[in-house]
């Protein structure tokens, strides 16, 4: 079988038994991809591959400078290739089943202040070109920071499940799984405005015989909704006009501050790992360590001793 008709079968089963959404799909047929291309160049077929090959091909993206999360991720790729192979009769050996990753990176993730958030809060109630944007720009990061949402599941959320003023939305995630996430008053509020300025809007297009958007926020993307580049380009301008360092904010940090904060005021992990949509409560525990590090550095910045010792 041909390698690109391995991964295009790879691909259509990973879509139709595991839910994987698009752009995952997008990233396994980009690292099958360049895979492929590795093996072109060394007179290697998918049938033919052994584990020593599998392991030059890795020593191959180190020596490229990639990082090890791509790497890991590139690595994750073709050993589940195999695996569907091995599954399903076209090998009778699994090349990839020993080889392990580069190691995980011990980075914790960045965090914000609350009156950094309160600022980005503030900014996008006062800053865009009309109230048409600020109603909208701060329904955006008022849902985000209340919610914890993954940028996609923001962008993409569909009209339907805001309407007759919520008191929790109900989230599509990863792999097409559906969780509830509570809303806070002032999300509620930044909601129902946006509601109303959005279907005034769609009223005056349908007059000029325009189709109403199914999207929250919609856009003339060709996903129909506003872009998770426009949303990061968005989030990017509110940190300037707010005065905080836009180094530190991305819509994942937005995500990451909602888990902080909601740690340190004695949410239970457990609860943090629901409401963030993740599937092993070990992924949550990294937030218990950005607290314990956040902890650290107010004794070593504010308690005498430290500063008498320094």
């Amino acid at each position: 079988m041909h390698d690109f008709r391995w991964i295009s079968a790879f691909l259509d089963a990973n879509a139709a038994e595991m839910g994987a959404a698009a752009n995952t799909q997008e990233a396994y047929g980009r690292d099958l991809k360049d895979f492929t291309e590795w093996c072109a160049a060394n007179a290697k077929s998918f049938d033919r591959v052994e584990r020593v090959d599998i392991e030059a091909y890795m020593i191959h993206c180190e020596a490229q400078g990639l990082a090890t999360s791509t790497r890991a991720r590139r690595l994750s790729s073709v050993k589940q290739l195999y695996r569907f192979a091995f599954e399903e009769g076209w090998r009778d050996t699994n090349p990839a089943i020993q080889i392990r990753g580069p190691g995980k990176s011990k980075r914790l993730p960045k965090i914000l202040e609350v009156i950094e958030v309160d600022r980005l809060l503030d900014a996008a109630r006062h800053s865009g070109r009309n109230a048409h944007d600020r109603l909208r720009n701060t329904c955006l990061m008022e849902l985000l920071y209340a919610t914890g949402m993954r940028v996609t599941e923001l962008v993409s959320l569909p009209v339907s499940s805001a309407r007759g003023d919520p008191r929790m939305l109900l989230i599509r995630g990863k792999g097409e799984k559906e969780r509830m996430v509570p809303l806070s008053p002032p999300a509620r509020i930044a909601l129902a405005e946006w509601l109303q300025e959005r279907d005034t809007r769609d009223e005056s297009a349908a007059e000029k015989g325009y189709k109403p958007s199914g999207f929250l926020f919609p856009s003339r993307s060709k996903a129909g909704h506003l872009t998770r580049h426009r949303f990061y380009l968005l989030i990017k301008e509110l940190a300037v006009y707010g005065g905080v360092s836009p180094e530190k904010v991305t819509p994942h940090t937005l995500r990451h501050a909602f888990a902080t904060h909601l740690l340190a005021n004695g949410a239970d992990l457990r609860s943090i790992q629901t409401l963030l949509g993740h599937a092993d409560v070990a992924t949550t525990e990294i937030y218990t360590h950005v607290l314990d590090e956040r902890l650290r550095e107010l004794v070593h910045e504010h308690h005498p001793l430290a500063k008498s010792r320094k």
